[in-house]
């Protein structure tokens, strides 16, 4: 049996204990903990924090284009012509999808990610590519980073013709879910585009999750319809809408019963606090609802933006302060998004700090853990089933 004791912790800015992890999972928590293993490997806490793994539930790692030098993005851009730009950059002969999703992949497991969900594009251009890509990644880092794949089609669905056979040869090879976008504002036909996305999750039992572009009342609308999907199909907790943005947009009472049925028909949703002059989606009252929530670090250095970083503590640090929550009470709804609400949004198995879930931690230094997400300090160990995996910034599988 494979024991790893992790001495002088604190959970959560609780008091110190130790962690004794055995075959991968946390055995025993409490004070004074010994291991009956001659080899079991110890690590000594320093009294650091320890945080379930970082959980990245929205992001493109087949769209990566660090390492490849500077991409320079035209301003003014239609939303048509950055999904073309995308499409043709994929297409350069020194872009390898298996290599690029490998780099962030492992620059998220060196900032502490334990559990990844990716969108991969699926088009008449680059078909399959994105996707076999990231099954490799997938292969090869099994051991160091959960990763959930949406096939998700970015192109359109019903104005791209071929898309839907290529999502549903997706899911046949290996794609864990199934995504659209914008329903009405790209494909200009939300039932239509429904029929289609939830009839292929049906078909191949597969999770959902939807792209909102769409504001203000369209996409009330459109997320009316998926309620309504939702409820007809029982596809409750395996559908996801993805930076509902229009939440933020329409009358605060109007929200407030869309909000109130999201909860009830448990859809999940993700943020990753975008700009604006008020939060969208407004995760505060998402979260005080009950509405599964986590965030995502979208696309990382991708031809779209060159914002985002591999970091969900920055990514927290973002929506803290676009939704500004500034409390500790609501710094700690910022920090679930990053933890335990986005492993719930990804239905990830066995997670948590209890005994009985699987080793995913990240140690860290700090009075309390909502200080993290403020001071974001490098020295980071992360650990994947007990395994140490990343230590100081440095991925190390």
């Amino acid at each position: 049996m494979q024991e790893t004791l992790i001495k002088n912790v604190r959970p959560l800015a609780g008091s110190a204990v130790d962690i004794l992890v055995q075959d991968e999972r946390i055995a025993a928590v409490g004070p004074s903990l010994t291991s009956s293993a001659p080899d079991a490997q110890v690590i000594d806490g320093d009294g650091h924090l320890v945080l379930p793994g970082f959980a990245d539930a929205h992001t493109h790692i087949d769209k990566c284009t660090v390492g490849l030098g500077w991409y320079s993005r035209r301003s003014g851009r239609s939303w048509a012509e950055m999904i073309k730009d995308g499409q043709d950059y994929r297409e350069r002969p020194d872009f390898d999808h298996h290599v690029q999703s490998s780099r962030q992949a492992r620059a998220s497991i060196a900032a502490g990610t334990t559990h990844l969900r990716t969108f991969v594009d699926i088009d008449p251009s680059a078909r399959l590519k994105g996707l076999e890509g990231v099954l490799k990644t997938r292969e090869d880092l099994a051991g160091a980073l959960t990763i959930n794949i949406v096939a998700f089609a970015q192109s359109g669905l019903l104005v791209t013709p071929g898309v839907d056979k290529l999502l549903e040869e997706a899911l046949q090879n290996g794609a864990d879910s199934v995504g659209g976008m914008d329903p009405a504002y790209y494909d200009r036909d939300p039932v239509k585009h429904l029929d289609v996305i939830f009839g292929l999750a049906e078909k191949y039992d597969k999770d959902v999750d939807i792209h909102f572009h769409e504001v203000g009342t369209l996409g009330a609308f459109t997320c009316e319809l998926i309620i309504e999907r939702v409820k007809t199909l029982g596809w409750h907790d395996r559908t996801v809408i993805s930076h509902p943005n229009f939440l933020g947009d329409i009358e605060p009472a109007y929200a407030d019963r869309l909000i109130e049925e999201l909860a009830e028909n448990r859809i999940s949703i993700t943020s990753n606090g975008p700009g604006g002059s008020h939060p969208n989606p407004p995760v505060k009252r998402l979260h005080q609802a009950g509405v599964a929530c986590g965030m995502g670090n979208d696309g990382v250095g991708d031809t779209w933006n060159p914002f985002n970083r591999p970091d969900v503590l920055n990514r927290a640090y973002l929506v803290a302060f676009r939704n500004r929550l500034s409390g500790d009470d609501e710094l700690e709804i910022a920090l679930d998004l990053a933890t335990f609400g986005g492993a719930r949004v990804m239905r990830a198995e066995s997670y948590g700090l209890e005994v009985g879930c699987y080793a995913d931690l990240v140690l860290l230094p700090g009075e309390t853990h909502v200080q993290t997400i403020i001071e974001r300090p490098t020295e980071r160990l992360v650990l994947k089933r007990g395994r140490i995996v990343a230590r100081d910034g440095e991925c190390l599988v």
